[in-house]
């Protein structure tokens, strides 16, 4: 019965893990390099690298998570963030194909209720173990502190 339910969460989480995949594999191409940590994939350096540095809208991304895989800057940068990644690979396990429109809905309405996008999103809150949001003065603060 757990490998079963085990076998349920990696498939209602495989279509962010396809994703995830898909943007590893091209950065495998790119020089990237992968490993395997736990129940997860992780993708790091070369063309992963890149792809994080370029998507920030002013922020340092070390890492993100698409259902089972872990993209992340560097090994080392990897290993920092770790147990916050593994919150929202638990994250995707329960919302499945529903985690990403969640994901990016709570960040529009925490930002139309002038709080920071990505630290005061509900997800990320679990991930820092955060109980309360946080807040701010206006959105131009908001950019500086994220």
């Amino acid at each position: 019965m757990r490998y079963l339910l085990l076998a349920l969460r990696f498939l209602w989480a495989s279509p962010n893990t396809l994703i995830g995949l898909t943007i590893g594999g091209l950065g495998l191409c790119l020089g990237a390099k992968v490993r395997v940590r736990g129940r997860t994939l992780e993708f790091y350096e070369g063309g992963v690298q890149w792809m994080l540095q370029h998507i920030s809208y002013h922020q340092n991304i070390a890492a993100m998570t698409l259902g089972h895989v872990i993209l992340g800057q560097t090994g080392l940068a990897l290993e920092f963030v770790r147990q916050h990644e593994g919150v929202h690979v638990a994250q995707f396990e329960r919302w499945g194909p529903f985690m990403l429109p969640a994901y990016l809905l709570s960040s529009v309405y925490v930002w139309t209720r002038r709080r920071r996008f990505y630290r005061d999103n509900p997800f990320e809150r679990e991930a820092f173990g955060d109980d309360a949001p946080h807040e701010h003065e206006d959105h131009e603060e908001q950019g500086r502190t994220q």
